[in-house]
């Protein structure tokens, strides 16, 4: 007989995240970096906590694959000390603290967005995006958790896509630069340019600085959307995370501006979370559609094929697929302008 045991696991989901949201602002994980151990008695000594809660959060850590436990003492599993140690290369600690003091709220209002078709994480008739802020600490958290995305993200886009073929990168809505960092790292005669909104282009500078990386990788401060036409001289296009934010003609109308900016043989890539043909899925892809929802006015996930077929329009060809796991994205439609 069908059981309600899956449901209840979909309840819990919420849990499990406060669970992990509670650990890092504790900085339990990077208090337990490089093999550090904790009973529960020291955890609740270390933390301020009484002995109950302290027991329950390691435990529920420790069930969610995020500690570890021999004998009486606690410890990071891989998972954690690799992702949730502050000033880990791929820390994670950023995406997980914007999520929670940012859009799990809203989220709680989903029935409202699905009824007016409207964002709830921002106003459309006070602001003309999520980024036209006076709070300047809310956007420099986007960052930082786009950021902490993305960094990981571009190291297995690395690793399924060469890069080496290229010589000058676009990073079109680049944000603190993630991406152009990664695969500047990795090859040397690789440069690239950052294209965003000209305070976000403060925060990439800042981040490029701190890389080593300012005579490599350049910022532009425009807005895509609006601008008439994108920065040339650059061989390869990327667009991560991007075209999920904006509706299909919104969309149509950046590929055709990036397929103007290139030169012959000059490539794109689109790198997203992409949805399979029919629509169904994979669920990490779907359920961020759903948050599109919640954060934009246009913006829904699209699939391989309708990427496919937007770039056929815009005049590209040789298009294909390129599959990997990361937490932005599960793949990449690259093509070629003829």
């Amino acid at each position: 007989m069908i059981s309600p045991t899956p449901l209840m696991g979909l309840v819990a989901g919420v849990w499990a995240f406060k669970t992990l949201a509670a650990g890092v602002e504790l900085g339990l994980y990077s208090r337990l970096a490089d093999g550090r151990t904790l009973t529960v008695d020291e955890a609740a000594t270390e933390f301020a906590l009484a002995e109950r809660p302290a027991d329950l959060l390691l435990a529920a850590s420790a069930s969610l694959g995020l500690l570890e436990k021999t004998g009486n003492h606690y410890r990071n599993s891989e998972l954690a000390e690799q992702f949730l140690v502050e000033g880990r290369p791929y820390y994670f600690g950023a995406q997980i603290r914007y999520s929670d003091l940012h859009t799990y709220l809203p989220w709680h209002r989903v029935g409202e967005a699905l009824r007016t078709d409207r964002p709830l994480t921002w106003d459309p008739q006070a602001q003309q995006s999520m980024f036209d802020t006076t709070d300047p600490e809310m956007l420099v958290e986007f960052w930082d958790a786009m950021y902490s995305t993305s960094a990981f993200t571009a190291h297995a886009l690395a690793d399924a896509y060469d890069f080496g073929a290229h010589s000058r990168l676009l990073d079109v809505g680049g944000g603190a630069g993630a991406f152009p960092i990664e695969f500047c790292r990795r090859l040397p005669d690789l440069r690239a340019t950052i294209l965003d909104l000209p305070q976000v282009c403060v925060r990439a500078e800042e981040r490029i600085a701190a890389a080593g990386l300012s005579e490599r990788i350049g910022t532009v401060g425009g807005d895509f959307l609006t601008d008439p036409e994108l920065p040339n001289g650059h061989d390869v296009i990327l667009l991560s995370m991007i075209l999920h934010d904006w509706d299909e003609r919104t969309n149509r109308a950046l590929l055709a501006k990036c397929h103007a900016a290139l030169p012959a043989d000059g490539a794109i890539i689109i790198c997203e979370l992409l949805l399979n043909d029919e629509r169904t899925g994979p669920p990490e892809a779907a359920l961020m559609g759903m948050n599109m929802l919640i954060e934009t006015e246009g913006g829904r996930n699209y699939s391989g094929a309708e990427y496919a077929a937007w770039l056929a329009d815009a005049g590209f060809v040789d298009i294909r697929t390129v599959r990997f796991g990361s937490p932005g994205a599960n793949g990449a439609v690259v093509a070629r302008r003829a």
